[in-house]
């Protein structure tokens, strides 16, 4: 599992200091001649209060009050099916440009677990917004002051006596789940939730031992003192050093590889619409991707959230998204997560 984490970090984050660099110096094209006629339907295919969700209702905000598009922008979440819901339907809404969707890594993990009949060249790639970390979070009245510690405790336990509760099945959550007992020699009961907001209360009111939501996910019972952080899943700490909780910063959250985890793991937040569009539609999209990120709004939801600020488009976000592919279904046949054929 080491060798498969590592991979996903090099694969996933080429081009980075690049992207960071040129970001600023990317101007916004010329208005596209096309633009929305009706409503928008921002589909998210996830629960309420995750990352996706947050991220798909900020952008409806920044949209509103900066009046970025002539048309109202409407948030819809479709879930079901691990996501299958959201993605079939912008599948089925072939050279439809009133429907946007907000991509997770489940636009690769949802159709290799089921079997579902789509895959991401199924819709357009827009553009990627940001990259999400993933934290591992206990509730703050326990006596875990590190990752070694409580994993320590789990091991202790014995095999599946401790939960690690998470978003979905076979996603992004319990793919880390399985790649942390595979490095650690623990092994998790795993608990399946809608959303990463409904995990965060669920490790509060302590019906799960742990938790490896995004940062955006449990910030908020975070800076209550409600939660603590003991690691974060990447080779490097996140550079944010403004303070969160009266003593910590996102800054101060250690590595995983610090205490002895040899994996990290960073997931995807992008925009897709469905497939047969035309360039000027999909350049109004890019346009209106570009302004929403120049927005104070934007730069502090990003900061709060602890996001690697990652912007792809074009063929490089294409080319991007196709090697995530391939490297998911690795970390998912490893995981053993494929659906029988």
């Amino acid at each position: 599992m080491k060798t498969q984490f590592s991979t996903i970090k090099n694969a996933l984050i080429a081009g980075v200091g690049v992207a960071m660099s040129t970001m600023a110096l990317v101007s916004a094209p010329a208005h596209a001649a096309w633009e929305p006629t009706k409503p928008v339907e921002f589909v998210v295919p996830a629960g309420t209060g995750g990352g996706a969700d947050q991220m798909a209702r900020l952008i409806q905000g920044i949209v509103i009050k900066h009046k970025l598009m002539n048309q109202p922008l409407i948030v819809v979440n479709k879930s079901g099916g691990a996501g299958a819901e959201g993605f079939l339907e912008i599948k089925g809404a072939k050279g439809d440009p009133h429907k946007i969707v907000i991509t997770l890594s489940n636009l690769f993990t949802t159709p290799m677990a089921t079997g579902v009949p789509f895959n991401w060249k199924d819709m357009t790639p827009v553009a990627m917004m940001a990259l999400d970390q993933f934290v591992l979070w206990v509730n703050a009245e326990t006596p875990y002051k590190n990752a070694k510690e409580y994993l320590a405790a789990v091991k202790a336990a014995g095999p599946q006596k401790m939960k690690m509760g998470g978003t979905g099945s076979k996603q992004e959550d319990q793919i880390i789940t399985v790649g942390l007992e595979k490095a650690t020699g623990t092994k998790f009961i795993y608990i399946p939730f809608k959303g990463g907001g409904e995990v965060a209360v669920q490790l509060v009111g302590k019906h799960v031992d742990s938790s490896v939501n995004n940062p955006v996910e449990a910030v908020a019972q975070w800076r209550a003192g409600k939660l603590r952080a003991l690691c974060v899943f990447d080779d490097k700490r996140m550079a944010y050093k403004a303070k969160i909780t009266d003593t910590q910063a996102w800054s101060d959250i250690p590595t995983c590889k610090e205490s002895g985890i040899p994996m990290d793991y960073q997931m995807l937040r992008g925009i897709f619409m469905p497939a047969g569009v035309t360039a000027d539609q999909k350049g109004f999209y890019v346009n209106l991707i570009q302004k929403i990120r120049a927005t104070p709004e934007w730069i502090d939801f990003m900061e709060k959230g602890a996001f690697n600020q990652t912007y792809m488009a074009g063929a490089d976000f294409e080319k991007w998204v196709a090697s995530a592919e391939s490297i998911h279904h690795g970390l998912m046949q490893e995981a053993g997560f494929l659906a029988k054929k």
